[in-house]
């Protein structure tokens, strides 16, 4: 495998370096690598956000002042707001051509339209896309490992490493034949096979610094020796200056564009000589003006995704309650819809998210994309993690703090019921938590879905933060589109999620009676019809179970009964159910 690596990077380099020379002795070249990360899709301004028009403006400014410069992106860029998402990225690939991005590496969520999407996507771009690391089947690379660029007289080699917890940070089947190789090992590789033939070797990796991850950029920087700058991604830190490890320097800008990351390098005589870095607020670019040519490419793009917006999704004949009010302090079907929709999606045993998160009522009538994205409009991804049930007691009990107020925490669920009593202190309140008609076992270990806000400490949800993450998967609006596709959301109703402590219901003792004495009587057997008949039915993707009861001459709830469903709205392609005979 290596020898292959070796061959096709070979040839590459070889095409690369025909048009390109050596920085010249006796010269001082001062370079300017302007780079992002984590962006998630926030192409537009807002609180805290910078927005790619100020970017751009930026990024002008500093060409202006220094020619030699590249704008590279660390991955997390195509996914994550209603205005990718509904052109599957498109909309960002236009946005980054624009600004004249030099070359990005995909992160994890970049995958996750799928990996044919993100070649498409790739396709779109007028710069490379790189990651020496992501292999398919056949062990041919997914992207090119590298790019050289001759800004100034000096070639700056690039290369890239892309996380592998990707494998299970996105859809399973977004990334099915890929491996993510050890990047590690990669680094070395491409060390060893650039850093004679280069002036300058720049690592862009969407790989992070979170504490529980086998790689991470610090453990590549400390196992390989040649890295002149290390421009990571993944974990969302924020490094204001920067961090030298070596004689690597290691910057990171934090996400969702707070800052652009501004690193500084002089080259004497093919040597570097000095290094800084430095980050760019959104504090700092308050008054920027916004680039009218990344202005004019996102209107563009606002004005198509409106017409999408407006395309039908589904239908309610009943309100789906979605009033601030009431999702931050208790049960609605509109949140039992949702978590509904979280179950289905990653076929975990429980589902928690908060109400903060859910904005809007859906009106009776059509369901359009719209009004799905009005009522979960954040880009929140859906999250599992396996949890202790002691774990999800102390979860559930810090989004009952604040009740009878309403709290954005306030939790919505399924697979579970919960009893909580108001009067009793904060983080005390939970009585009582049901999973499969048994009291949840404080000892076991429960596969949950959450959101990734929550999944990360949000909301005060620290039981859930520090729990075993083992799957990420699509956008919770996403997944609630296609939940209503094969579910009439009618049917889903308040059914006592959530219930309040009642101190005054009786509590009924069991009766003792004396039995009575009776003489034996012979009765003649009595003749009963013989029991219909059952046979198993394979549920396909649309069914409901009102759909299958028509099928099948009875009624939903007679199916139900038959199958003990706890709830019948909770089924899924290839399971089985018991049908009358026809």
């Amino acid at each position: 495998m290596k020898k292959v690596l070796s061959i096709f990077l070979m040839l590459v380099m070889v095409f690369s370096l025909s048009s390109v020379s050596m920085a010249a002795d006796d010269t001082t070249v001062n370079l300017t690598i302007v780079h992002t990360n984590d962006t998630h899709a926030r192409i537009q301004s807002a609180n805290g956000i910078l927005g790619f028009a100020k970017i751009s403006t930026k990024v002008n400014e500093l060409r202006a002042a220094n020619p030699n410069l590249l704008l590279v992106d660390a991955g997390d860029t195509f996914h994550g707001q209603t205005i990718a998402t509904l052109v599957q990225g498109e909309s960002i690939a236009k946005v980054m051509n624009a600004m004249k991005y030099d070359v990005m590496v995909p992160g994890n969520h970049d995958f996750n339209y799928g990996q044919d999407r993100l070649l498409e996507l790739k396709g779109m771009l007028d710069f490379p896309m790189i990651s020496a690391n992501i292999e398919k089947e056949d062990g041919t690379h997914y992207l090119p490992g590298f790019t050289i660029k001759n800004i100034g007289g000096l070639k700056v080699g690039i290369f890239g490493l892309t996380t592998p917890e990707t494998a299970y940070k996105t859809h399973p089947d977004n990334v099915k034949g890929l491996t993510f190789q050890n990047p590690i090992e990669r680094a070395k590789e491409m060390v060893d096979l650039l850093k004679d033939n280069v002036d300058v070797l720049v690592c862009i990796g969407h790989i992070g610094e979170d504490a529980g991850s086998e790689f991470t950029s610090k453990k590549i920087i400390e196992a390989v020796d040649g890295i002149d700058l290390f421009i990571d991604g993944h974990s969302h830190t924020t490094k204001t200056d920067g961090e030298m490890i070596n004689n690597t320097l290691l910057v990171q800008t934090g996400s969702y564009d707070a800052n652009l990351g501004i690193v500084n390098l002089t080259v004497t005589n093919g040597k570097i000589t000095a290094k800084t870095a430095q980050l760019f607020s959104t504090e700092q670019g308050a008054n920027l003006a916004d680039d009218p040519a990344v202005t004019d490419v996102i209107a563009d793009v606002v004005a198509s995704n409106n017409l999408i917006t407006e395309v039908k999704v589904g239908e309610t004949s009943v309100l789906l309650e979605g009033t601030r009010e009431l999702v931050r302090t208790g049960e609605t079907n509109l949140g039992n819809l949702i978590t509904n929709a979280m179950l289905y999606e990653t076929g975990a045993q429980i589902a928690i998210t908060n109400g903060g998160g859910i904005r809007d009522s859906i009106q009776a009538g059509d369901i359009t994309k719209g009004d799905v994205i009005t009522v979960l409009p954040f880009g929140n991804y859906i999250i599992t993690l396996d949890v202790k049930g002691s774990d999800i007691i102390a979860a559930l009990e810090n989004g009952l703090t604040d009740y009878p107020a309403a709290k954005g925490a306030f939790p919505h669920v399924a697979g579970i019921t919960y009893t909580f009593n108001p009067e009793k202190p904060a983080m005390e309140r939970v009585t009582s938590v049901m999973f499969n008609g048994k009291p949840l076992d404080p000892d076991k270990v429960y596969s949950v879905a959450t959101n990734d806000f929550m999944a990360a400490g949000g909301d005060g949800y620290t039981t859930l933060g520090v729990s075993k993450q083992t799957g990420e998967f699509s956008a919770l609006d996403e997944a609630l589109i296609d939940y209503i596709t094969v579910v009439d959301p009618a049917t889903v109703k308040v059914e006592g999620r959530v219930n309040l402590y009642d101190p005054n219901a009786p509590v009924t003792e069991p009766e003792v009676t004396e039995p009575e004495v009776t003489e034996p009587v012979v009765t003649e057997p009595e003749v009963t019809e013989p029991e219909a008949t059952t046979m198993t039915y394979t549920i396909v993707n649309g069914d409901v179970l009102w759909k299958i009861a028509q099928m099948y001459n009875t009624t939903w709830e007679k199916l139900a009964e038959l199958n003990k469903l706890e709830n019948p709205n909770l089924i899924f392609p290839g399971n089985t159910l018991l049908v009358p005979s026809k």
